[in-house]
């Protein structure tokens, strides 16, 4: 591993850790048992090593949503896949709290790699969606667009209450009304309602 390589890693790890305002160069610098002649060789700063660092943790968490919204199957289907994925709730989602950390929301260069994942997965995670409404899978009223900002919220919310009460329980709990939501936006479900024609 290049001394760059490890740095980078070095600094996502210790960002998902104690954050951007809690994070030192001398700690990145003793993570990747690297000298501090060898950060400033490729890297301006801390604050240009971070944005290195964001988009590298952007991109493995894009290549885990990506294997499971590409799979085969119904788009509802693909949707609790990302909801079940493997999570660490009391450690928080690695993106999710960069965006609470002042220092990052703050400046524009540091928010960009936060701000362009969750960009990128609303979107995803709507294309999926509207694959299911054209389809006829989900209903035709549905929002695709306003589906997937909900997931997104949820996933992270759910991230929040687990850490603020220290039980993965809460964070599992949030996905499990997600997935009822999104269980209610079938078509079978929409004719299982009273009232419906095709009610049964």
């Amino acid at each position: 591993m290049s001394k760059k390589e490890a740095l980078t890693r070095a600094a996502a790890e210790l960002l998902w850790e104690r954050g951007y305002t809690g994070t030192s160069p001398a700690m990145i610098l003793e993570r990747a048992q690297a000298g501090q002649g060898s950060m400033y060789h490729h890297f301006s700063g801390k604050a240009e090593l971070a944005v290195a660092a964001m988009t590298r943790m952007g991109d493995e968490l894009r290549a885990g949503v990506e294997k499971v919204l590409t799979a085969e199957g119904p788009a509802l289907a693909r949707v609790a896949a990302y909801l079940d994925l493997e999570r660490a709730p009391l450690a928080g989602c690695r993106m999710g709290r960069l965006a609470q950390d002042h220092d990052v929301v703050a400046d524009p260069e540091l928010r960009a790699p936060a701000a362009d994942f969750f960009t990128w997965l609303t979107a995803r995670l709507s294309a999926v969606l509207a694959d299911g409404v054209r389809t006829g899978e989900l209903r035709p009223g549905v929002d695709p667009d306003a589906m997937a900002s909900l997931i997104t919220a949820t996933v992270q919310g759910g991230y929040v209450l687990a850490r603020v009460h220290q039980d993965p329980a809460e964070f599992h709990r949030a996905i499990d009304g997600a997935k009822q939501v999104l269980a209610q936006l079938t078509a079978d479900a929409d004719e299982d309602r009273p009232g419906h024609p095709g009610h049964r």
